[in-house]
């Protein structure tokens, strides 16, 4: 396990990336307010179990083969952003396609568990930023690497599973908040299905750097 400064210096700097919204975050308040807290806090436990995923794949060096390989990299981004892209048009169509107040079905909370897994094992960015941001605060002569890697990894997605559902509890009571016409309308939905589409689009332009 790494010494207790690279260990304080990792919780920091992870607390600073974790806690600035990125598509997980985006992922996570677009579920939140769309089906509500229990929704969201499924779509934190989903995207979790997915970024042990790459915290194994990070162990075990798969990560590498993505920062290599232009062919790999390409093929998991575009399954990544396919995916992405198809969840933002059915949100946006279920609303479009009938008149009715229940035309958006609300997903059951196994689709919403295996959607956060699959939206998770689906971006190259979380491979790629646990092979970059790992290694800095691993520490050779405290013991084996993988181990380090595998303990930081965990570290990280217990962190994120914190922060994600505070996100997840504020966007929820934003929902509660506004209430009533607003959150029954089309308005969550389109704004749900913009950002899945958002998310997508961002996935599909990512590099290897």
């Amino acid at each position: 396990m790494p010494g207790s400064v690279s260990l304080s210096g990792f919780v920091a700097a992870a607390l600073v990336v974790l806690l600035i919204p990125g598509p997980g975050v985006l992922y996570i308040v677009a579920r939140s307010l769309s089906q509500g807290q229990r929704a969201g806090f499924v779509s934190v436990l989903g995207l979790s179990v997915g970024a042990l995923v790459h915290v194994a794949a990070a162990t075990v060096g798969l990560s590498a083969i993505l920062l290599t390989s232009a062919t790999a990299f390409g093929i998991v981004k575009t399954l990544g952003a396919g995916y992405l892209i198809y969840l933002g048009i059915r949100t946006l169509w279920a609303r479009h396609a009938s008149a009715g107040v229940d035309a958006s079905a609300p997903r059951s909370l196994y689709r919403l568990f295996t959607d956060g897994i699959v939206v998770s094992v689906l971006n190259p960015k979380i491979a790629l930023f646990f092979l970059a941001f790992l290694p800095q605060f691993v520490e050779p002569s405290r013991g084996p690497l993988p181990q380090q890697v595998l303990f930081l990894g965990l570290l990280y997605v217990t962190l994120a599973l914190f922060t994600d559902s505070a996100y997840a509890f504020l966007a929820a009571r934003l929902r509660r908040w506004l209430g009533g016409r607003v959150m029954q309308g089309p308005l969550p939905q389109y704004a749900g299905g913009v950002v899945y589409i958002g998310l997508g689009v961002s996935t599909a332009l990512a590099d290897r750097h």
